[in-house]
């Protein structure tokens, strides 16, 4: 066993003098000029334009579906602004049989639930099935105004990815091509071929979920303001029948 350690020994010795003699080349820069480490750096916008001609689509479905969101976020926004005294208001000037300041307070109302009470006010005195119906249609109409341009969104979310796929596939065919000219599978020949293929397949996901995401966003914003303009709807309804009863 002793004959053993000394014989490793000796072995770890001899290493550290050949080190020693023959100093080992590495990839960092030495003070005495040693071998130079190469960090190549490349931006996001020299990736996106390896993705080819397919990328300009994909930039144009990426800028139609942003600026949709900011338009129907600002418009949807605007509608749900909440005025909970107007249907208090409404009541009073019903009560002393003010109409035409009724329907001037819903008209300053400029929301999507003010223009459905507004065609209510205008039809008081008429059957309350004349009245819901009235009020049903106003309501429609506005909740459709609200989901303008909504369904450019879900078209992008679902074309996006396929245009993603065009582009993988001409990825593939790049690279096949480049190989029966090359005659080799080196990297450097199917480089381009495959950075077009992983970020065509990337950029269609990725606009294809925010396109998505921001549809069904914003219909949950509009259906809980239809719910709202139900509610509304239901409570003057009511509020009509009271001083029937």
């Amino acid at each position: 066993m002793l004959h053993f350690i000394l014989q490793t020994n000796t072995a770890v010795n001899a290493v550290a003098d050949s080190l020693k003699n023959n100093p080992v080349t590495t990839g960092i820069q030495t003070a005495g000029g040693g071998a130079e480490i190469t960090e190549t750096k490349i931006s996001i916008m020299s990736m996106i334009m390896k993705g080819g001609p397919i990328m300009i689509p994909m930039a144009l479905l990426l800028v139609v579906s942003v600026y949709i969101l900011i338009e129907r976020l600002l418009v949807v926004g605007k509608a749900s602004r909440r005025n909970d005294g107007l249907l208090p208001g409404l009541k009073e000037m019903i009560a002393s049989g003010n109409i035409g300041n009724a329907r001037s307070m819903c008209k300053n109302a400029n929301t999507p639930e003010g223009a459905m009470l507004e065609q209510g006010v205008a039809r008081i005195g008429q059957p309350v099935s004349e009245i819901r119906e009235a009020m049903n249609k106003s309501g429609s109409n506005e909740i459709g105004k609200l989901e303008k341009n909504l369904n450019v969104l879900n078209i992008i979310g679902r074309i996006a990815p396929m245009f993603g796929f065009i582009g993988t596939i001409i990825g593939v065919i790049t690279i096949f091509y480049s190989i029966s000219l090359a005659k080799t599978v080196e990297i450097e020949v199917i480089s381009t071929g495959l950075y077009q293929k992983m970020i065509t397949s990337a950029s269609g996901l990725v606009v294809g979920v925010l396109a998505f995401v921001c549809y069904h966003w914003l219909n949950a914003r509009i259906d809980k303001l239809a719910h709202r303009m139900e509610d509304a709807q239901i409570k003057f309804l009511d509020m009509l029948n009271e001083p029937s009863k």
